[in-house]
């Protein structure tokens, strides 16, 4: 493949690029679904292309193909070229590339049993064995068991000197049960909703979840939640654990430090951020417990590559330090727009039709130094959420309203009652700066987030958020003004 992919980069370098770089990348998607006991979908899908971007006075330019020849890819590039052209003669702020060293490397993702090499009968035995138990009363309208399998290798490139060469292997699963009666409808997911969990690795993450082991817990929870009590409303404690607390780091706080969105260029489509650069070093995003790190080198994560696609070598980074905004998510492009010297690594895009931009790594909460079980024991009047169910934030990333699957009363250091329908909102600084309890290493988690969307034309990326439970002191908690 690198024998085709150093056309590109001859062709950029004899028309004096500034920098250029190609991706040759093959795909392959397989995603299992069955519902209320019948094969919803099997789709076993691979694609292989390439994308050129060049650099060039400047403006970009980007052209990719599915055709994959020495002369596809010299019309590319040379398309590239044109784009970038033509782009020089509205672009106001010329673009320029961090430094980075010239790297020749091949790294692929850890695993253990290839997930490819699994027989789709045996994936599909999995699924309904899990959708049979779900269904095991009437009240269930609806069971979903869902599987999905990625790998992706790929080919990459530089004017600089970098030949690198990665394959990046992800497997996820999933499963919900709806139930309903007199008009009530609640919703159970496991591991997590929206589609599941999903990491890096291989078809034992898929063992290791378990689904059909967990499947009539999941049910039960279920048919609770139709006659559970509504949460109630008012400023209450709040202990949230799981997806919930990767989505609100997501939300929160990856998405408000992608430097691309903080420097505007996000804007016009999806938002700006209020973690301006002038922030930096500065700002109390949180209380001092709080401290949230960046890692494309986490064993498990979904942005966890031995390289970005900027050719910028994988590293670990503080976004908050105990509690001060200290990072950002960095591309080669941006990198210089905080003084930064190199960038962190955070340059992706979706296969090869798509040009490569800043999106969040894996980005987690570090653990405190309490037990779980202390933590609820040291809570005397708070409700404990689980499982999102429904997210909205604002184009700045400040103020944002949550739903969950579910939640229980924890009252005088106990959890007591099942409740549904629960539901927070606040502003991000102040809901940060409440933290006052991290659990400890030994409930800390990985999850994963395989659909997070930005950019025009849209693109999809996956990275992951670790999190231990952590208590918030006096959220709003509830529909009800407080």
């Amino acid at each position: 493949m690198f024998d085709l992919a150093k056309k590109a980069v001859e062709i950029a370098n004899k028309r004096k690029a500034e920098f250029a770089d190609i991706r040759i990348i093959e795909e392959r998607r397989q995603s299992l679904s069955v519902k209320n006991g019948e094969i919803a979908s099997l789709n076993d899908l691979v694609t292989l292309g390439f994308g050129v971007r060049v650099l060039y006075r400047g403006s970009w330019g980007f052209a990719s193909s599915n055709l994959l020849n020495s002369r596809s890819i010299e019309l590319c590039t040379l398309k590239a070229f044109e784009i970038a052209l033509a782009g020089t003669i509205i672009n106001g702020r010329p673009a320029r590339m961090a430094p980075e060293p010239a790297w020749q490397d091949f790294w692929q993702t850890p695993f253990i049993k290839d997930p490819f090499a699994v027989s789709v009968e045996d994936k599909l035995a999995l699924l309904f064995k899990t959708n049979a138990i779900l269904r095991k009363n009437k009240k269930i309208k609806s069971a979903v068991c869902d599987l999905n399998l990625i790998r992706e290798h790929q080919w990459h490139m530089t004017t600089d000197g970098s030949k690198i060469e990665q394959v990046l292997l992800s497997c996820g699963a999933g499963s919900s049960a709806s139930a309903i009666s007199e008009g009530e409808v609640q919703i159970r997911s496991y591991p997590s909703t929206h589609g599941g969990q999903t990491l890096s690795g291989g078809y034992e993450l898929i063992e290791t979840l378990d689904l059909a082991g967990n499947a009539e817990r999941i049910r039960e929870e279920a048919l609770a939640l139709l006659t559970a009590p509504q949460c109630p409303s008012g400023k209450k404690d709040l202990i949230i654990g799981g997806n919930q607390l990767a989505l609100q780091i997501h939300e929160s706080v990856g998405h408000a430090t992608e430097l691309d969105r903080v420097l505007g260029y996000e804007e016009s489509f999806a938002g700006s951020s209020f973690a301006t650069t002038e922030k930096l070093g500065k700002f109390r995003y949180g209380s001092p417990l709080v401290n949230l790190v960046a890692d494309a080198t986490l064993p498990g994560g979904l942005a966890t590559a031995g390289y970005d696609d900027d050719a910028v070598k994988a590293q670990r980074w503080h976004i908050v330090k105990n509690g001060v905004l200290t990072g950002y998510m960095t591309n080669r492009e941006f990198a210089h727009a905080i003084g930064a010297r190199r960038s962190c690594g955070s340059c992706r895009a979706d296969g090869f039709s798509n040009i490569p931009i800043t999106r969040i790594c894996n980005l987690s909460l570090m653990p405190g130094d309490i037990p779980y079980e202390e933590l609820i024991a040291s809570t005397k009047d708070g409700i404990l959420m689980e499982n999102n169910k429904s997210w909205s934030i604002d184009q700045k990333r400040l103020n944002f309203q949550f739903g969950c699957e579910l939640g229980w009363l924890v009252k005088n250091g106990k959890k007591t009652t099942l409740v549904k329908n629960p539901t927070y909102q606040g502003i991000t600084p102040e809901f940060w700066n409440s933290c006052d309890a991290i659990s400890d290493e030994n409930s800390w988690r990985l999850y994963g987030v395989a659909n997070c969307g930005k950019g025009q034309p849209g693109q999809t990326a996956m990275m992951c958020h670790g999190n231990s439970p952590a208590r918030f002191r006096k959220v709003k908690i509830g529909v009800k003004d407080n």
